[in-house]
């Protein structure tokens, strides 16, 4: 099985994506801010699910890039908030 096809995976690269064209709408003072923080942030949710896949063989190394992965989604949870407060987006729910 390619890591691609994980439901995990699927869902995080969807999100990401979805953030992407969502943030386009931001002002443009924010390009280098929140723009920027919240595009990485959730990209780095389905790379490091791809690296968790790759080490799997080695359970300490798979669990610390789960754990990244888990890190790095509340940390775009918190990005969204963020836009959200700012009013950038509305509280609807993506998924």
């Amino acid at each position: 099985m390619d890591f691609k096809e994980l439901l995990a995976y699927k869902k995080s690269f969807d999100l990401a994506m979805l953030i992407f064209e969502i943030s386009k709408t931001f002002p443009k003072e924010e390009t280098y801010s929140l723009t920027d923080q919240i595009r990485r942030s959730s990209r780095s949710v389905c790379a490091n699910i791809s690296e968790a896949y790759r080490k799997r063989k080695y359970p300490k190394h798979f669990i610390s890039k789960l754990t990244d992965a888990d890190g790095e989604n509340l940390e775009t949870n918190t990005w969204l908030d963020f836009a959200l407060g700012c009013k950038y987006i509305t509280n609807v729910r993506l998924f």
